[in-house]
């Protein structure tokens, strides 16, 4: 008679604990996705100032972008994803790549995080949650500010491959 009570009990723990457990887990808030979010400005403008002057037109492979292609492009998906799908306003500033200095590239970095920060940080919470059509999948506003982050993670980590190629030694990691 002690095993027929057994197991029940424990489905019945079991239960309760990973029902307790999931009611703690909550998504990352506001205050630590900006955390985050600023953390990734940092390290990209890093990444960027890392590289000597004679790298920022290294390509890997004659096509694929330059390291300064690398870092511009992180900017322009910031600022072009949040006003397409994160209801963000005209940026009110731009760069000629072409003609950048590696100190005008970081402003315009530090420019596109800063507007993306605004841009998040303004979307009204009923917006969030919204699903609506990004690059042909269906997905909530908040899923488009990870895209964002993971976007930014992915090509950076580009830059850091372009940075080693050329022998600079790429910044140290932050995650928080």
């Amino acid at each position: 008679m002690k095993n027929y009570f057994k197991y029940p009990f424990l489905s019945i723990a079991a239960f309760l604990i990973l029902g307790f457990s999931s009611s703690l887990q909550a998504q990352t808030t506001m205050e630590e996705f900006m955390s985050k979010w600023n953390n990734s400005k940092q390290f990209t403008i890093d990444v960027l100032n890392a590289m000597p002057d004679d790298g920022m037109d290294y390509k890997t492979d004659p096509e694929a972008m330059s390291f300064k292609e690398q870092i511009h492009h992180i900017g322009t998906a910031i600022v072009g994803i949040s006003q397409g799908f994160l209801m963000g306003k005209d940026p009110g500033f731009s760069i000629d790549l072409a003609t950048a200095s590696k100190a005008d590239l970081a402003d315009y970095i530090a420019k596109c995080y800063d507007y993306g920060a605004a841009t998040i940080q303004a979307l009204p919470s009923d917006k969030a949650g919204e699903v609506i059509e990004v690059f042909g999948n269906n997905v909530s506003r908040r899923q488009v500010m990870a895209l964002l982050m993971d976007h930014s993670t992915h090509h950076r980590g580009s830059a850091i491959a372009y940075l080693r190629a050329n022998g600079a030694q790429p910044p140290a990691f932050v995650g928080f």
